[in-house]
């Protein structure tokens, strides 16, 4: 291990004599030890042995000089650093239901589901955060708006009547006002007491025949949103989820006669799902939203008409971690000696929550519950403390100290004793009682029995891809399915010994405590346990609220991705809720009183790379070609990525534009590649519901201030690179 990237400081080696110096100290000491010895040539076997003992030396000496780096990581093990376990990855699970339930239903925490198992690959286990309710919609209001501000609002809920578990009218609704325009609003008001939070709704619509809308159905220009508290989240996951095709009912036959149109709205609620008043109307908000029209998308010229509308809850998503949790392991039987030491059966262990810890049994006692602490220096002898090493998968028992000062103290105790009589001593006051012995940690008596509850996992092998995890481990009533719509995100591996030198010193000035931009940034990345990669401290603009902080931040990725030409999608590094909870509940605690804390995530600016080459003689076969084509695309991904790229292949850095220049300067380093042709730059931005390639190149894409670049691999969105082989002949007409 190399530490190249500290501070260069003067440094002496213990022993700097090297091969050629031992060689010729050898032959300068042969005169006077073996004066009859007069052939120094190679070809003496003399010779041979002094060289092979001298390079010997040399080996020993090298390895005597790496005395300096294993002092530092004792001063690393001085100061209390430990490398940081794997951080687990997170998913969002969706259970879907067999039937619908008239009561609500509890998925309990700790459900598990794992991906499929392989010949080659074992299966990758999730298990669910908290308790998954599944509840019973009740609509309190049906309202329709004008604009997006939501203070005018219409009632339309006098004109509905509850039917068993539906809502129906006897006439014609129209969801939208005479002449819709974007803005223009259907709003749902579900009852605020209902335990909706995560819940997959079903709404059924019925139509009426023969109303024309206007639209594509086939792309209407609507979106169905929620309101979490902060702001409106899309809730429709695709647009096969809606078959009233934005409310246009395509007219349909059934045994021959005209039936009355139908269709359903599957809609995906956030699992923050707070209740909010708007205009004196104070539930759960969901509403379907006119957007405007594309150019090749037209507007509803018409409103859309509806007769009857039916709820159901089908299921419900809820969020999960990649772990095995492991109920009251046995570790052994105390001893009742200080300092015991437990081997832990599975490592690496993830982060305790509650309810994970250690429990002790005495024998003929009830069980205690012990406390992880971490470190002895505050625990007293009857503190039932101890200490875990996450990545080993240790469990430490408080250790007897001696103290420095004990020898002498025990001197003086012993001369004290010797002049006071017995009967004249405290009770308790003993040659015992001044022994300087201090115990760290209460020790569990003789014969107790210690079991501990853990999770274990974690890893980048957790960034498993969308539509995997579909296997229940236990049998769960009334669900038919599992799966995860989206790729589980923020797993890492456990942290290197690089890495922990490299946050020693953000450690030693911090001391634990955020004041300064690099104490957030440094203390953002320890709080969230590896599961971020980056943070950068914003800074303060004119807008921003005095005594606030910003902390920009980019979760931890599957590079793997990268080496099979696929890219990371800039939705992969968003930060999940329990992420954002807990580095904000670990910054919390360590930032100063009346300092505001905000995190936020980039502006991601795709980037699309059309390049022309020209490929050496050697490498015209269509097996190298193809294989150098494939290491053009995973340099690319590579270097235009958060987290593998830039000049230092460290991240993009923040604000820094992209010029043609730069992937000319990349694609040279690329060995096969003779000629390079054209480079184009196609900018690919979000508009709020996919991203849109642009159909004209730039000179450069610039991110802005705080932007990040990022490229990947999507057909339909068009957003991958595209490189083309130009033949010899092709390069000699142009030229």
């Amino acid at each position: 291990m190399e530490f190249d990237f500290l501070p260069e400081l003067p440094s002496s080696r213990l022993d700097d004599r090297s091969f050629d110096d031992l060689v010729e100290e050898c032959l300068l000491r042969i005169p006077r030890y073996c004066p009859e010895w007069t052939d120094h040539n190679l070809s003496d076997p003399g010779i041979t042995l002094v060289e092979l003992f001298s390079w010997l030396t040399d080996q020993m000496l090298m390895r005597f000089n790496q005395v300096p780096r294993k002092n530092y990581v004792a001063f690393l093990e001085l100061l209390g650093i430990r490398l940081q376990p794997p951080a687990s990855a997170q998913a969002r699970l969706t259970f879907y239901l067999s039937t619908n339930l008239l009561e609500d239903y509890t998925i309990p925490m700790g459900t598990e589901v794992a991906t499929e198992r392989t010949e080659t690959q074992e299966a990758i286990s999730f298990s669910t955060d908290r308790d998954l309710v599944i509840g019973q919609p009740q609509i309190k209001h049906i309202l329709s708006a004008v604009g997006d501000s939501l203070q005018s609002l219409n009632d339309h809920t006098g004109e509905w009547q509850p039917q068993q578990s539906s809502l129906a009218s006897n006439h014609e609704f129209m969801v939208f006002p005479q002449q819709p325009q974007p803005g223009h609003s259907f709003c749902l008001v579900f009852e605020p007491d209902a335990l909706l939070e995560g819940n997959v709704l079903a709404i059924h619509f019925t139509g009426t025949q023969g109303t024309p809308t206007g639209i594509d159905p086939n792309h209407p220009p609507r979106r169905w949103e929620a309101w979490d508290g902060e702001a409106w989240i899309n809730v429709l996951l695709q647009e096969a989820d809606d078959t009233t095709n934005g409310f246009s009912f395509n007219e349909h036959k059934v045994e021959g006669r005209q039936s009355e149109p139908s269709g359903e709205v599957t809609l995906h609620l956030p699992e923050c799902w707070a209740a909010q008043s708007f205009a004196a109307y104070r539930g759960r908000w969901l509403r379907c939203i006119l957007t405007e029209p594309t150019a090749h998308q037209p507007g509803y010229s018409h409103p859309p008409r509806i007769r009857t509308m039916g709820l159901r809850a089908m299921g419900g998503s809820v969020q999960a971690s990649q772990s095995v949790k492991v109920q009251d392991e046995p570790l052994g039987v105390s001893n009742g000696k200080p300092g015991q030491s437990f081997e832990i059966q599975t490592a690496p262990i993830l982060e305790r929550r509650v309810g994970e810890h250690l429990l002790v049994s005495p024998p003929g006692q009830p069980p205690e519950i012990w406390e992880e602490v971490e470190d002895f220096a505050e625990s007293g002898p009857h503190d039932r403390h101890y200490l875990i090493n996450s990545l080993e998968g240790t469990l430490q028992l408080g250790p007897l100290i001696r103290e420095p000062q004990s020898l002498k103290r025990q001197t003086q105790a012993r001369a004290y004793l010797q002049q006071v009589l017995p009967e004249e001593r405290a009770p308790g006051q003993d040659l015992d009682a001044q022994m300087m012995e201090h115990q760290y940690g209460e020790i569990p008596p003789r014969g107790a029995e210690l079991m501990f509850s853990y999770r274990t996992g974690g890893g980048k092998q957790g960034n498993v891809q969308a539509r995997t995890l579909n296997f229940l481990k236990t049998t769960i009533p009334y669900v038919a399915q599992v799966t995860n719509h989206e790729a589980a995100v923020n797993g890492a591996d456990a942290e290197s010994l690089n890495q922990a030198v490299l946050r020693a010193p953000h450690l030693l000035r911090s001391h634990d405590r955020a004041v300064t931009a690099a104490d957030f940034e440094a203390l953002t990345l320890k709080g969230s346990g590896g599961a971020i990669a980056r943070s950068k401290c914003l800074p303060t603009s004119a807008n921003q609220p005095a005594g606030s902080v910003s902390i920009c931040v980019i979760p931890q990725a599957n590079t793997d991705l990268i080496d099979r030409g696929q890219g990371i999608a800039p939705e992969t590094f968003n930060l999940n809720p329990a992420l954002r909870e807990q580095v904000m509940h670990y910054l919390d605690e360590r930032r100063l009183l009346g300092v505001q804390l905000q995190l936020q995530q980039p502006n991601y600016v795709g980037v699309s790379v059309q390049a022309e080459v020209t490929l050496e003689p050697a490498y015209q076969n269509p097996v190298a070609q193809a294989e150098i084509l494939h290491q053009i695309q995973v340099d690319l991904y590579r270097y235009l990525n958060p987290l593998t790229g830039g000049p230092e292949r460290d991240g993009w850095p923040f604000g820094r534009p992209v010029y043609p220049s730069d992937i000319m300067a990349l694609l040279q380093q690329r060995i096969g590649i003779q000629y390079l042709g054209a480079i184009l730059l196609f900018p690919i931005q979000y508009n709020g519901q996919t991203w849109q390639r642009q159909t004209t190149p730039v000179p450069c894409i610039d991110p802005g201030p705080l932007g990040l670049l990022c490229s990947w691999a999507d057909i339909h969105e068009r957003t991958g690179h595209s490189v083309n082989v130009l033949t010899p002949q092709a390069v000699a007409m142009r030229a």
